[in-house]
């Protein structure tokens, strides 16, 4: 089975004074995760969708999806206070509420990435079959500074080995698990990232194209450019 868990965790902080989460601010006249939701929902080779979210956000995330979808196939459960947690709790509801073999698996992605495509998805969910894990980016375009201390260069990596991670990331889901329960306290603090935790355990993880269109929409700025692209796209 194929499951696609929608991160909707954040509160939005760096998106300013808003009284709502970035993944609920209006798009085009519906919230932001309605348009991600959407994405995935037109994509049959996905099994499941759920979408993880603040504990109190619960109520209010499942009267916006039966709102704006009716009757989608949709889960909201509650996610974590950080981003591992929240993967967490994602890998545990599978495993109560489904059978789960080392063929399953589980396409992550942040709910306020309203254009992920469904060539992306489908593109992690065969990249996964192949190799087990994938995480969607794109060549990196401009020039990265690395600075030790913020007030000097201390290197220039080479600009053709760099790419922007995106998502989905996406993983075979029993080796996930073994994966993320493996890590020290000390790397679970500092380990937030689904793709860094397979690398510094020395696992592969596939690089699947994704667009810079598939922006993450994360502070003000950003949503008059979302809302250019939602209509570029004719939506």
């Amino acid at each position: 089975m194929v499951f696609a868990a929608i991160m909707a965790g954040g509160m939005g902080s760096r998106m300013g004074n808003t009284a709502l989460p970035k993944q609920f601010l209006p798009l085009g006249g519906r919230p932001v995760l309605i348009h991600t939701l959407e994405r995935f929902l037109r994509v049959r080779e996905v099994d499941e969708l759920f979408v993880l979210c603040p504990p109190d956000w619960i109520d209010y995330t499942e009267r916006q999806v039966r709102q704006y979808l009716g009757d989608a196939p949709v889960t909201v459960i509650a996610g974590g206070s950080t981003r591992n947690d929240t993967l967490l709790c994602a890998i545990h509801h599978v495993y109560a509420h489904f059978p789960v073999d080392e063929q399953t698996i589980l396409l992550t992605h942040d709910a306020v990435r309203p254009f992920v495509t469904e060539k992306m998805i489908v593109e992690n969910i065969l990249a996964v079959q192949a190799d087990g894990a994938c995480d969607t980016v794109i060549p990196a375009t401009d020039t990265i500074v690395r600075s030790l201390d913020g007030d000097f260069i201390h290197e220039i990596p080479v600009r053709s080995e760099l790419y922007q991670g995106q998502t989905p990331q996406s993983f075979r889901l029993a080796e996930l698990r073994r994966t993320v329960e493996s890590l020290t306290p000390e790397e679970t603090e500092i380990l937030t990232d689904a793709c860094k935790i397979y690398t510094v355990r020395g696992k592969k993880v596939r690089l699947v194209a994704g667009s810079p269109t598939n922006m993450k929409i994360t502070y003000a700025d950003d949503l008059p450019l979302a809302e250019a692209i939602l209509r570029a796209q004719g939506e």
